[in-house]
């Protein structure tokens, strides 16, 4: 792929409006649409609830952004493949997953269907409803194609949201995906009582994890101290706000895992991504201890403080012998 853009996307973009079409309505994908269109840009917001078409929702669109939940890429990349797109258009991905039947990274997914085409993912600590009431907060765009990063960087940049480049695709978008795992085990660690001790051990120990997954992925270790890793990991592991502490607290809390998901706001995409770590770690042996507990734990057997006393548990070591 080349890094050469058309003159348009080549500019800074803070001074030039793109028309920018973003697909999935949800909380995120309203609070990017608001984003851009606060700089002036033109905005075309698709849900397959709405009435607008997807063809009409595309036209003139310069940049694509995905902003679905992971069970819904699949079959939006597909009808995105049906319309004719424009060569020049890049694609952004704003979901945080992983695919159950491939593995694949929602990044991934669109770059196969779209090889040509520029690629972006936009990841970061980024609580939308937070975003939505004017609170300042920061991203991470990466792509291996600079000028599309900047292009993307430009659109979404403002005085309450600071957006940073990155070439680390694979690294900011797990950084993004895998924290969600230990954000539910830290709502477990709230929901018990556990206190501060144990779940900054845990938030730890959790981004270790993070970081060796991600090196065997191929990852930057290094990304995983940025915002969408760290930086994401600190805000989804205490906030309420987030979907899936709110599951790892529920369940400290004595409710089942469907009784949870019944009376959630959103997708909690680390039930999903927890199940899929844990088949691909198995595969590649890789030591995924809190991820093994969560697993366990969201399936019904173990509970909570079973949980923890199997971490507490487990042999005594070095810190950094994983």
């Amino acid at each position: 792929m080349s890094d050469e853009l058309p003159d348009l996307l080549q500019l800074k973009t803070q001074n030039s409006k793109l028309c920018v079409a973003i697909l999935g309505a949800g909380a995120w994908g309203t609070t990017l649409a608001n984003l851009a269109a606060a700089n002036g840009h033109s905005v075309h917001l698709w849900s397959r609830h709405y009435s607008q078409s997807l063809k009409e929702a595309l036209e003139e669109a310069q940049i694509i952004l995905s902003a679905v939940s992971m069970k819904g890429v699949g079959a939006v990349v597909t009808q995105v493949q049906s319309l004719s797109v424009s060569p020049e258009t890049i694609f952004v991905t704003a979901t945080k997953g992983l695919d159950p039947a491939t593995t694949l990274t929602p990044a991934q997914i669109w770059q196969a269907a779209f090889p040509v085409h520029p690629l972006v993912v936009l990841c970061g600590p980024n609580l939308s409803k937070e975003i939505q009431q004017g609170l300042p907060a920061a991203t991470v765009v990466a792509s291996t194609n600079p000028g599309a990063a900047e292009a993307v960087q430009g659109v979404f940049s403002s005085t309450r949201f600071r957006v940073y480049t990155n070439s680390d695709v694979i690294g900011v978008e797990l950084g993004g995906t895998l924290k969600n795992v230990i954000a539910i085990a830290a709502g477990v660690s709230d929901g018990l009582q556990l206190g501060t001790n144990a779940k900054a051990a845990l938030v730890t120990r959790g981004l270790a994890e993070i970081i060796r997954i991600g090196n065997a992925w191929g990852a930057k270790t290094e990304t995983f101290y940025g915002l969408s890793g760290l930086g994401d990991l600190l805000a989804t592991c205490n906030s309420s706000l987030s979907r899936n502490y709110q599951v790892g607290y529920q369940l400290a809390q004595g409710k089942t895992l469907a009784q949870t998901l019944a009376h959630l706001e959103g997708t909690a995409e680390g039930v999903n991504t927890t199940q899929v770590l844990i088949a691909c770690a198995s595969q590649q042996k890789i030591s995924i201890p809190i991820t093994a507990q969560v697993y366990r734990l969201l399936q019904g057997e173990i509970t909570p403080r079973e949980a923890l006393e199997a971490l507490m548990l487990r042999d005594i070591k070095p810190e950094y012998n994983d």
